[in-house]
C-alpha cells in the first residue's frame, strides 16, 4: 500500500510523491485523510533546516501533526473502528521517508491509542485540536492565572480564549505586527511599547524570540512566573540580577498529554471553546509547495490547512 505524501526532501525544498506505507499491524488505523494543517512553528524550522537536534530529525521526512480523516481500515484488533473520523497527530508508518512528524499525507498508518475519535462536524477545524491541546496543557500546570500572552497568532489566540473558558480573568496579549492585533474575542490585544504593566504574575510566551527573555522578566511581579509555551531554535539566556530581585519563576510547557486531548474535546463540544476565525487560508494538497510558502512568509496566514479530497 502507498501514500501521496508532503516530502520535505532538504531545507526549502519540498515535493509531493508517492511513499510506501509499513505493514498494518493488529492495533493500527488506515486513515483516508480529508486536512492537514500547517505549523508554523515546529514546521517553519524543520523546512527552513533550523530545528534543533531532535529524536527522528533527518531528509528526507513528511511534515504535520494535525491531520483529520476516516478510518477506512484497521488491523484485527481495531476492526471496530473503522467509519470513525479521528485525529491524527502525526504518524511514522512510511517505509522510505522520516514521519517526523508524518501526518501530512493523503493515507496514514497509525496505532489506534495515536487517533483519537473526533466529532464529525468539526470539520476543517479538527486540525487545531494538537494546538488547542497544547495551550490547555500549558495552563493547567499553572500557579497563577494567566495575564500577560506574548503572540497573537493560533497559539497565543487558543491561550487567551482558553484561559476565560477555564474560568480565568481576561488576559492581555502583546502583538508587535499591527495585522495580527485584530480578531481577539474577550481580551485586549496592544503592542508591547503601550503597556506600563510591571506587576505580571504569569506571562506566557508563544513568540518563539529567545531574545525576549530579559523583557519578559522586567515585566514581572515578585514571585511572578514566565511560561516558554513556544519552541526556541535559538539558545535562551537572562540577566540575573532582576531575576534575583523579582525571584522569578521559568518553566517550560512541553506538548499536550492525552488528558489534555480529552478535556481539550470535551470543551469544544461542550462550547465552552470556539474555533472559529483561526483558519484562513485552505488550498488544495496539490498546491502543497505553494501553501507552505504561504504559511511561512505572509503575516495574515494564521492556520493554513491543506485540503486533500481531490488527491488519490
Amino acid at each position: 500500500m502507498d501514500t501521496l505524501a508532503v516530502v520535505i526532501e532538504e531545507p526549502e525544498r519540498l515535493s509531493l510523491r508517492r511513499l510506501t506505507l509499513k505493514p498494518v499491524a493488529d492495533d493500527d488505523l488506515v486513515v483516508e485523510v480529508r486536512w492537514s494543517g500547517i505549523s508554523t512553528g515546529t514546521e517553519r524550522l524543520l523546512w527552513s533546516g533550523r530545528m534543533p537536534p531532535f529524536p527522528g530529525m533527518g531528509y528526507p521526512l513528511v511534515p504535520g501533526y494535525e491531520s483529520v480523516g476516516r478510518v477506512i481500515d484497521a488491523g484485527a484488533a481495531s476492526r471496530d473502528r473503522i467509519g470513525q473520523t479521528v485525529f491524527v497527530p502525526g504518524s511514522s508508518g512510511f517505509e522510505d521517508a522520516r514521519g517526523l512528524f508524518g501526518g501530512a499525507a493523503r493515507r496514514l498508518v497509525v496505532g489506534g491509542a495515536r487517533a483519537p475519535e473526533i466529532a464529525e462536524s468539526l470539520g476543517d477545524q479538527g486540525v487545531l485540536i494538537a494546538l488547542a491541546a497544547t495551550a490547555r496543557h500549558a495552563l493547567a500546570a499553572g500557579a497563577a492565572p494567566v495575564d500577560l500572552i506574548v503572540g497573537h497568532g493560533v497559539l497565543g489566540r487558543l491561550l487567551a480564549r482558553i484561559a476565560v473558558a477555564m474560568g480565568g480573568p481576561p488576559p492581555t496579549v502583546w502583538e508587535t505586527n499591527a495585522q495580527r492585533r485584530a480578531g481577539a474575542a474577550g481580551y485586549a490585544v496592544i503592542h508591547p511599547d503601550e503597556d506600563p504593566r510591571r506587576d505580571y504574575r504569569a506571562i506566557y510566551d508563544v513568540s518563539g524570540d529567545s531574545k525576549l527573555l530579559n523583557t519578559l522578566i522586567g515585566r514581572l511581579a515578585r514571585g511572578g512566573e514566565v511560561v516558554l509555551a513556544g519552541f526556541y531554535d535559538q539558545p535562551l539566556s537572562f540577566d540575573f540580577p532582576p531575576a534575583f530581585m523579582r525571584e522569578a519563576r521559568l518553566r517550560v510547557a512541553a506538548e499536550w498529554s492525552p488528558p489534555d486531548l480529552a478535556a481539550t474535546t470535551e470543551l469544544i463540544a461542550g462550547g465552552g471553546l470556539s474555533l472559529d476565525g483561526l483558519i484562513t487560508h485552505r488550498v488544495r494538497a496539490s498546491d502543497a509547495d505553494q501553501a507552505y510558502r504561504t504559511a511561512f512568509g505572509d503575516a495574515a496566514c494564521l492556520k493554513m490547512v491543506l485540503d486533500w479530497s481531490e488527491a488519490s
